[in-house]
């Protein structure tokens, strides 16, 4: 279960981070960043690092960030624990294929320019 908890204590930071959380798994590291806004508003920044090389040898890092904001945490935690809950059931009962698809139907249509 998911539950976030902290308080909220703004310097003079714009966009002061609250709390941060490292996760190294493998190849990659996951960062969980709790940060406020101006308005004191919470939001969440999720970033995945993973280590490359260039074809010269030079080490870099190729970063993807989301940036998840207060009034989606709850559909992100419900879409989150029943991806992982739906895991755990294929593992234990070893019954899943790669085609199963069983709530794609559910998504609706969204357009670029809508975001």
């Amino acid at each position: 279960m998911f539950t976030l908890k902290c308080s909220v204590k703004m310097e003079n930071d714009k966009n002061s981070e609250i709390y941060s959380k490292v996760v190294r798994a493998g190849k990659r590291t996951y960062f969980f960043d709790v940060k406020a806004t101006k308005g004191n508003d919470l939001y969440i920044t999720l970033t995945e690092s993973k280590k490359t090389f260039s074809d010269d040898g030079r080490e870099g890092f190729q970063k993807h960030k989301i940036f998840l904001y207060k009034e989606d945490f709850e559909k992100f935690k419900e879409g989150l624990e029943d991806v992982l809950l739906k895991i755990d059931s294929m593992k234990n009962t070893g019954e899943y294929s790669v085609e199963e698809t069983s709530s794609i139907e559910s998504y609706s249509s969204v357009s670029f320019d809508d975001l």
